[in-house]
């Protein structure tokens, strides 16, 4: 009788929960295993299903690199007080291990990786290449002349080819995104199931708010300064909570990439206080969620308030990287 009812059930759709025996027999599974199927269903205890409506098809990763410029227009140093090339290296290792895990787990999603390289010298474009070596990732250098004229004149040649190299990160976004686009700086440590909790997660709330969202992968100091009101959401495996404002790592969709052009190529035209100002306008109007506790670790000085995650251990997932 109990293998007719799960045998119903699974006809049906409908998933069993044993708990004495702590399984799933519909799913074949423990119950402390990964339930959830991508692009099918979220299923997260003991909140039940969530029929996947917005599917992820694929992930356009676009990375800023810079290997030379510690931080922009700040003359502090970061956590660590390595040259830039070390933390561009282990950003960029760290963020290869993320996808490769994602991939592994969500053969079906297809990724295409980008780097867009301010100038670089040799030795550390070199080095770069080396972690890539055998994946099918573009390099394209950034041209500072081609932004001449659409970027205003800048105190710097730092601060202008910031500007230039985030345009062009939305222009590619904008050329040859498909669906979910990742804009990336060189300076964040990524832990490995990042980018499948993002995807994850994507899916679950996307669909159950019936919406395209923005998400951040870090959990900034700056979000617990002003004790300012959040709502929190279940994602794939944590909590997630919505801000209002971001850097410029940050997940969104080639829909609302193209609804929001305007602010994406306004941000770039110059320096304004803050940096983010319009893209930050956007989350006024649409949703933009953070992870509880952090996905990616900002690795700036330590008393910036947009820079380390709390409860993290930094210097073990720095060794990881190395």
């Amino acid at each position: 009788m109990k293998k007719l009812f799960i045998k119903f059930a699974k006809i049906f759709g409908f998933e069993i929960i044993d708990q004495n025996s702590f399984s799933s027999p519909t799913l074949d599974k423990k119950i402390n295993e990964d339930l959830s199927i991508l692009n099918e269903k979220s299923i997260v205890l003991p909140l039940g299903e969530v029929k996947i409506l917005r599917k992820v098809k694929s992930i356009l990763i676009i990375i800023r690199m810079n290997t030379e410029i510690q931080i922009w227009d700040q003359s502090k140093k970061r956590l660590f007080e390595q040259p830039k090339i070390e933390y561009s290296y282990r950003s960029i290792k760290s963020l290869m291990k993320s996808i490769n895990f994602c991939k592994n787990k969500y053969p079906n999603i297809n990724i295409k990786t980008v780097i867009i390289d301010d100038n670089s010298k040799k030795i550390n474009l070199d080095r770069i290449k080396k972690i890539i070596e055998g994946k099918d990732i573009d390099i394209h250098p950034l041209d500072l002349k081609k932004y001449k004229g659409i970027i205003k004149d800048q105190k710097s040649k730092e601060t202008f080819s910031n500007l230039a190299s985030l345009l062009k990160s939305f222009e590619i976004g904008k050329s040859e995104g498909d669906d979910l686009i990742f804009f990336v700086e060189d300076d964040y440590l990524h832990f490995e199931p990042m980018l499948e909790e993002m995807v994850a997660s994507f899916e679950r709330i996307a669909s159950q708010l019936n919406k395209d969202i923005f998400m951040c992968p870090s959990d900034y100091p700056y979000l617990y300064m002003n004790n300012e009101k959040t709502n929190v959401l279940i994602g794939n495996k944590r909590h997630w909570r919505t801000i209002d404002k971001t850097l410029c790592t940050f997940l969104t969709t080639k829909k609302l990439l193209d609804k929001y052009w305007k602010n994406f190529q306004k941000t770039c035209e110059d320096r304004y206080d803050p940096f983010e100002k319009y893209i930050n306008e956007i989350y006024q109007k649409e949703i933009c969620i953070s992870p509880l506790k952090s996905l990616s670790l900002h690795l700036t000085n330590v008393n910036s308030s947009y820079g380390l995650a709390p409860f993290i251990d930094y210097k073990k997932v720095w060794d990881e990287n190395e």
